[in-house]
């Protein structure tokens, strides 16, 4: 099937200097796509691209298998919403929103039923008259969202549009966003560098780095499953430890880490091979932590542990979080849900034991992001 838009083996070059590097990706119509990715690994210059602000140096952007490359940026009829929302300071907010119907020289009923229904759609409804300087942070956004949407554009990009707010408005806002989406079915790429912001938002997760794309999938297959030890990291909490890959056999493999302990039915990634060195990936809250002197041995079957020294215990309200130290001396963290047993009475200092189920854990090549 045709995805409904569609982007092919995109690069973007600034002389030497490759800013975008083979970016091919099918989005159905009506999805959530998230860009998520460190600051220049590619994804606003792609989006950039998709929008018409900049010319591509290979590939191409259709939409309903046509391309847009030729179409200019202001004709492409594709929603924009910005980090700074450019609302115009001296128009109110029904005003702004109206503003890309009246340049369209739409008839003035139509404007405005489509502003009635789209500041209705917005929750905006009690300021539809106030200007933007009496707006909240929240508000400003809301009003941008609106005024991109208002013409029906079948595509919305979003560049870090929630990247000002403080973290409690944030989180409103994605609800808010969130809630549009579905209501309107319109076709969203958000571009941000907050993974937790993209883990509420999308049906699917695109992670950049280095001008590529590492990984796409939903929020659970790139959390419980990462392609790369880039995307480990980026996606989620993660502990990584130094180890030699002593056998692999197809996904999995066996392992030694540096105090001579073997862990067999580890899942391997890229290019794992025997006899090379590796890093361990495990996710805080699925390790458990108990008292080194405790006759309690794990429950599930294929466990793996090590012994380690309390460094740091901070308790969070819904987990405790304890920074411990292997005897190789290197970091971890652990993330205790709060009233799980096992971890009580453990105090800075301690001596403990750290198990996990060897399914649980990743392996990746140390000299190779996949």
């Amino acid at each position: 099937m045709t995805p409904f838009l569609d982007i092919q083996n995109i690069k973007k070059t600034y002389g030497a200097t490759v800013a975008v590097q083979d970016v091919t990706l099918g989005i159905g119509r009506g999805e959530f796509v998230t860009f998520l990715g460190p600051s220049g690994s590619g994804k606003s210059t792609t989006l950039y691209v998709i929008a018409g602000f900049l010319d591509p140096t290979e590939g191409d952007v259709r939409i309903q298998g046509q391309s847009i490359l030729s179409v200019p940026s202001h004709k492409r009829n594709i929603g924009m919403v910005f980090q700074r929302y450019t609302l115009f300071p001296h128009l109110t907010v029904a005003e702004n929103v109206a503003f890309p119907l009246r340049v369209r020289r739409r008839p003035n009923d139509e404007i405005e039923r489509k502003v009635a229904e789209m500041v209705r759609l917005a929750r905006l409804e009690t300021v539809r008259d106030r200007l933007p300087s009496q707006l909240s942070g929240g508000q400003q956004q809301r009003v941008a969202l609106a005024r991109a949407l208002v013409y029906d554009p079948p595509v919305l990009l979003m560049d870090e549009p929630l990247s000002a707010l403080d973290k409690k408005l944030r989180e409103e806002i994605q609800y808010e966003i969130r809630r549009i989406h579905q209501e309107t079915g319109v076709t969203i790429l958000y571009v941000t560098h907050d993974q937790e912001e993209a883990l509420r938002l999308s049906d699917r997760i695109a992670v950049f780095s280095q001008g590529r794309i590492d990984q796409i999938g939903t929020s659970a297959e790139l959390y419980q499953n990462p392609a790369t030890r880039f995307v480990a990291g980026f996606v989620g909490n993660s502990d990584f430890l130094s180890c030699r890959i002593d056998r692999v056999e197809g996904h999995s493999a066996r392992i030694v880490l540096p105090d001579g302990a073997c862990v067999s039915g580890v899942r391997s990634h890229g290019t794992v091979r025997a006899g090379s060195e590796g890093t361990l990936m495990l996710r805080p809250e699925r390790v458990r932590i108990r008292n080194a002197a405790s006759n309690t041995t794990p429950s599930e079957n294929g466990a793996a542990g090590l012994s380690v020294t309390i460094r740091d215990i901070t308790f969070l309200g819904d987990n405790t979080h304890f920074a411990v130290e292997t005897d190789w001396k290197q970091p971890m963290a652990i993330r205790v849900p709060f009233g799980r047993a096992g971890a009580e009475g453990l105090a800075v200092g301690d001596r403990a034991r750290v198990d996990w189920v060897a399914e649980d854990a990743h392996v990746f090549a140390e000299s190779a992001n996949g």
